[in-house]
């Protein structure tokens, strides 16, 4: 928790500077970044004027500069004053499709056999079971990978931000016919773990009622944990280190030959990666929270964590509490008069600085926590500052737009007018 310290200007041009010099702390450049664009964008004489636009029947994405058309098939870089095609890839059938994608920044810490490798890649699921590294910069294949005949993947996402990713199955649901004749379905879904630079499998793992207990309904990957979402609102937290070390069966290297496979090849047609993950009892609970939405953000500095309490008298509000012990926050219920149908959201700040943000249909506001002076061991919950938006009261001007992953591993879908 951080002092609360006296608000002074930021000269754009010192951060230029000491960003040319090198900043370690991944963190630091993204905050310093922001600072600087932040303060561009504030300016008095400020004014904006539209050079491109471009419309789609599909999603339009947006990440690191890239904006994508098609299901990924076209991408634009909007690093010039007006957007330049990088590349368009050509149409693909249903089968073929891309189910998801990732954007994958090149590795600066790591020395890689491969220099292909160091090259910011595509991640990109296809319907048919082939994961794709393409190549960022010109829609290259560089590597393709067969994930499974049987388990149908869907959803990929960000365990740790470039560094592992998961890959996401269908959720199995038992039909009418099933239940009719009292046949209960034991596997809820499988999870496949990826380390990215080089790509490389972990293990694939299998997330049934046995094990997790009834009432699943949703399961991520977040920083190491497994994130299990149930029916009654719980939230429950499960280490992968511990998982890897009681139920590895066998590692497993893509391209080399597997015993589970009988001799084949790992990744390839038509055998794909075995489960090497068999988890036979339920891992030790690491965190555990009943909220609405089964919805919780966690972060800050010591760890804090965001949710919405699952009783009626509390929908609308958002509780920054202690993960340690669970004490809220001086100042810790932040809730925001939202007389519209878009309703506010509260969550972590990505560059790790443990700022907050709160988003409502008219106002940001980015909140920060802060030593109290009465009392060493409660944090406060301030305003660091906030931006407000005008709307234009006429119905016929309308823009919308479909944001997925500005950031972070989890999509982000937004309409503005």
């Amino acid at each position: 928790m951080a002092p609360e310290r006296r608000k002074k200007s930021v000269n754009a041009t010192k951060l230029l500077n000491r960003r040319s010099r090198g900043i370690p702390d991944v963190g630091s450049v993204l905050r310093h970044n922001m600072k600087v664009f932040r303060n561009l964008l504030f300016q008095d004489n400020r004014s904006f004027i539209k050079v491109w636009s471009r419309s789609s029947k599909s999603t339009i994405m947006y990440e690191s500069g890239k904006i994508y058309f098609e299901n990924y098939l076209n991408c634009y870089s909007c690093v010039h004053s007006v957007p330049q095609v990088l590349y368009k890839l050509p149409q693909r059938s249903k089968l073929e499709k891309f189910e998801d994608a990732l954007l994958c920044q090149s590795p600066l810490g790591n020395v890689l056999s491969n220099p292909s490798d160091h090259k910011p890649s595509l991640l990109a699921l296809t319907a048919n079971g082939w994961l794709y590294r393409l190549s960022a910069e010109t829609g290259e294949e560089l590597q393709k990978v067969y994930l499974s005949p049987n388990i149908k993947f869907r959803y990929l996402g960000w365990d740790v931000s470039q560094e592992t990713v998961y890959i996401k199955s269908v959720q199995n649901k038992e039909t009418a016919l099933e239940r009719q004749a009292g046949i209960t379905q034991n596997t809820v879904m499988h999870l496949a773990i990826f380390h990215v630079f080089p790509l490389q499998i972990v293990g694939i793992l299998e997330i049934n009622k046995r094990v997790f207990g009834n009432g699943v309904t949703d399961v991520v990957v977040s920083q190491g944990a497994i994130v299990v979402s149930y029916s009654n609102k719980s939230v429950k937290l499960y280490s992968i280190e511990h998982i890897l070390q009681r139920h590895l069966t066998e590692r497993l290297i893509l391209g080399k030959q597997s015993s589970l496979l009988e001799g084949k090849t790992v990744g390839d047609f038509p055998f794909g990666i075995p489960r090497n993950i068999h988890i036979t009892d339920c891992p030790p609970l690491l965190f555990e929270v009943l909220c609405s939405n089964n919805s919780v953000q966690i972060g800050g500095y010591p760890w804090y964590f965001i949710y919405t309490p699952p009783q009626k008298n509390h929908r609308g509000t958002h509780h920054v509490c202690s993960l340690k012990d669970c004490s809220l926050a001086i100042n810790g219920v932040q809730s925001m008069s939202c007389n519209s149908l878009e309703s506010d959201a509260m969550f972590f700040h990505p560059d790790d600085s443990g700022r907050m943000i709160h988003v409502g249909p008219t106002i940001i506001n980015v909140l920060k926590l802060v030593s109290d002076r009465s009392n060493d061991m409660q944090s406060r919950v301030v305003k660091d500052f906030s931006m407000a938006t005008h709307r234009s009261s006429n119905p016929t001007q309308q823009r919308h737009c479909h944001l997925i992953r500005p950031h972070s591993k989890e999509k982000i879908s937004s309409a503005g007018r």
